[in-house]
């Protein structure tokens, strides 16, 4: 079922009304952080304390929609713990930070041989414009981002809260 301008899926965030999704699936992993930072090159382009960290990878046949949508989920997830110790506040409800990553090898093919495959990565151009879509819609929608650098061998230090470190895409909710 497509979402209309009377039934946005999630309905959080502006401009999800309308929008049409494809096959391919933007790709998050979410890891709960006490604090976490990257650097380029010895420089450090993001840091956060308490908050998400979010590797994001884009697949060829992604748009914004999928972007807007894998937003949507993230922001909302309960998974910061409430006053009882019960994962039940979102990264919205804190009011914590994310730090966005891109990550291609999201999509590392490793069923042949021993060396990954990435084909199933968007170019990167796409992949770029997709990133940068996730996290405008981010900083539009009132959360706090930081970022890595884009294409970038970028050092990623973290301290995993819990630990919880969740997997998703943006096709688990395309569908209903």
């Amino acid at each position: 079922m497509q979402p209309t301008a009377a039934d946005p899926p999630h309905g959080s965030l502006p401009g999800l009304a309308g929008m049409r999704y494809n096959s391919a699936a933007m790709r998050a992993i979410l890891q709960r952080v006490g604090r976490a930072r990257v650097t380029v090159e010895n420089r450090q382009t993001g840091a956060i304390g308490p908050g998400l960290l979010v590797l994001l990878g884009a697949a060829p046949q992604d748009t914004s929609a999928d972007a807007a949508l894998l937003l949507d989920r993230i922001a909302g997830l309960r998974i910061f713990e409430d006053g009882q110790g019960k994962m039940n506040l979102s990264l919205r409800d804190k009011g914590w930070p994310m730090l966005v990553v891109s990550q291609f090898t999201l999509y590392a093919d490793c069923r042949k041989g021993r060396r990954p495959s990435f084909t199933g990565a968007a170019a990167p151009g796409l992949a770029r414009s997709l990133v940068d879509e996730f996290i405008r819609l981010a900083r539009a929608s009132g959360l706090t981002v930081e970022t890595g650098e884009f294409g970038a061998s970028m050092m990623v230090e973290l301290i995993n809260q819990g630990p919880v470190t969740i997997w998703l895409d943006s096709n688990d909710w395309k569908n209903g």
